[in-house]
C-alpha cells in the first residue's frame, strides 16, 4: 500500500521579517497599539485628554468615585490616576470634593465640561475613521466583533 507523501511543516517565519504579514499576532497587536494610541492621543488632545484619562472620564459619567475606585476600575495604580486625575482638576472636568461620611476621603465627579469633552471626543465616526484607514466597511465589522472579544475584561480581574 502507497501512503501519501506527508508535506513538510511550514518553516517558521522571519522574526526579523519587515512584513507584518510574518509576525506573530501579539507583536502585530503591539505595534497596532502603538500606532493606534499615537493617533488616538493626537485626537484627544484636541480635548486637552489622553488614552488614559479618557477611561476615568467614562467610569465618572456613570457615577462619582473615590480616586481608589476609579484607579480600580481603570486597572491602574492610585499614583498613576492621581496624575491623571491632577490633569482632569486643572482643566475643569472633573471636581473632587470631601466625602460626606469621611472627610479623609475624596468624592471625584465629572463636570459639565468634562461630560460635554467626553461626548465630543468619543464620537464613534471620528474615532473609528482614526483607526480604520485602508480598511473596507465590512473589514471594520470583522475587526470590531475581534477586538471586542480581545478587549472583553476579564470577569475574574473586575475589570470594565
Amino acid at each position: 500500500m502507497e501512503h501519501p507523501e506527508v508535506p513538510a511543516a511550514p518553516a517558521s517565519p522571519d522574526p526579523t521579517s519587515t512584513d507584518p504579514a510574518q509576525w506573530p499576532v501579539g507583536r502585530l497587536l503591539s505595534a497596532a497599539a502603538r500606532r493606534v494610541e499615537r493617533d488616538w492621543d493626537a485626537h484627544l488632545a484636541g480635548w486637552d485628554l489622553s488614552h488614559a484619562s479618557q477611561p476615568a472620564l467614562v467610569h465618572l459619567a456613570r457615577s462619582p468615585l473615590s480616586q481608589r475606585e476609579l484607579a480600580a476600575r481603570c486597572g491602574v495604580t492610585e499614583q498613576t490616576m492621581s496624575k491623571v486625575v491632577g490633569r482632569l482638576e486643572r482643566t475643569g472636568y472633573v471636581t473632587r470634593a470631601p466625602h460626606p461620611d469621611d472627610r479623609r476621603r475624596h468624592v471625584l465627579s465629572i463636570t459639565g465640561t468634562g461630560r460635554q469633552a467626553l461626548v465630543a471626543a468619543s464620537d464613534r465616526m471620528a474615532a473609528d475613521a482614526l483607526v480604520t484607514r485602508g480598511l473596507t466597511p465590512e473589514q471594520v465589522v470583522h475587526l470590531r466583533a475581534l477586538l471586542a472579544v480581545v478587549a472583553r475584561p476579564d470577569v475574574s480581574s473586575g475589570l470594565a
